[in-house]
């Protein structure tokens, strides 16, 4: 078995810039992987972990490590022991689900044992300035019914208000992005419920969430920052009713999908999430999707430019294009 194996890095605009309570976007950066076997080209894209410190620079170092390896025929099993999780490995591991689809002539979503449904994605909505800016960009999506709401510890429940004053029949979930502390969960939660949250995601720092062990929410808890990869779903597990999978986090779909039904057999629940990115990064979370009680995989939405061919979104239901993009045989 030959491979040609290629590295490459790109970026790509935010629609607007995009907001948490601990950092802005202005773009996506991502490193894509090709993997050439037999005239098929499988590829991958990885945006990474940022507050693990994996950078573009990171994730490509560790990729043209791998070139070899993958050259000389590495499989997604050997992935796992080759490589940590992180972006890194999620681009080398989607690029050989798509390599295998190609070469197999079955699909990524029949190789992992799951439909190719049509999911239904939250639509985030960035911190702002004001509540009335958050309720404003709510309105504006007429054709949106699911939002996920990022928030801080300024005026949090008020703009959850805000937003429900201008969208009365919408679904929401909230996330935090560890910005609070335990006593801002306890005063913030039962007003979010009263409000129809269904769910807070990430409310407290990764590694200062203790306090959750003994709690007992009004609604449940993700974890997203505080849940990475499966040596981490024990602890999570204590602490949380729900977890958010991303496939930058674990290390691609081959883990994810060990992840998320090792989750299921803790009695969780699933959330699969995205770091952003194209239809590339997304297509193999649509796979994860069709295991999950929420999905957010809006990250083409929150782009100025799509890749083209991409995924199909629609009044927030994702779909897969006619003509074959990822992990589709041509």
């Amino acid at each position: 078995m030959k491979r040609n194996v290629a590295i490459h890095s790109e970026s790509w605009a935010t629609l607007i810039p995009f907001r948490i309570s601990s950092n802005v976007w202005n773009d996506f950066p991502c490193v894509v992987c090709e993997i050439e076997q037999d005239g098929a080209v499988g590829r991958g894209e990885a945006l990474g972990v940022s507050y693990i410190g994996e950078t573009i620079e990171s994730m490509t170092a560790e990729l043209e490590a791998m070139v070899d390896e993958l050259a000389r025929g590495a499989g997604r099993e050997q992935l796992l022991e080759l490589m940590p999780p992180g972006g890194a490995r999620m681009a080398a591991d989607s690029a050989l689900w798509d390599l295998e689809a190609q070469l197999t002539g079955r699909t990524a979503w029949s190789m992992a044992g799951v439909a190719a449904a049509p999911v239904e994605t939250v639509f985030t909505i960035g911190l702002e300035d004001t509540p009335e800016q958050m309720a404003n960009k709510a309105a504006a999506a007429t054709d949106i019914s699911l939002f996920k709401v990022k928030l801080g510890n300024d005026r949090p429940v008020e703009r959850i208000a805000a937003i429900r004053a201008a969208r009365p029949g919408v679904r929401m979930v909230v996330d935090i992005n560890q910005g609070w502390n335990f006593d801002e969960l306890l005063r913030h939660a039962p007003a979010l419920k009263t409000l129809g949250v269904s769910m807070i995601e990430q409310p407290l720092p990764r590694g200062d969430d203790a306090e959750l062990e003994h709690y007992d929410p009004p609604l449940p808890i993700c974890g997203d920052e505080s849940c990475l990869h499966l040596g981490e779903l024990e602890q999570a597990a204590a602490r949380y009713q729900m977890i958010n999978i991303k496939l930058d986090k674990t290390g691609g779909l081959t883990h994810g999908l060990e992840l998320a039904r090792a989750a299921r057999a803790q009695g969780l629940g699933l959330m699969v999430g995205c770091m952003g990115g194209t239809s590339l990064a997304m297509a193999p979370h649509h796979v994860m999707a069709q295991l999950c009680d929420f999905v957010d995989i809006d990250g083409p939405l929150l782009s100025r430019y799509d890749r083209p061919g991409g995924l199909v979104y629609e009044r927030g239901i994702v779909t897969l294009p006619k003509r074959p993009f990822w992990g589709q045989p041509l």
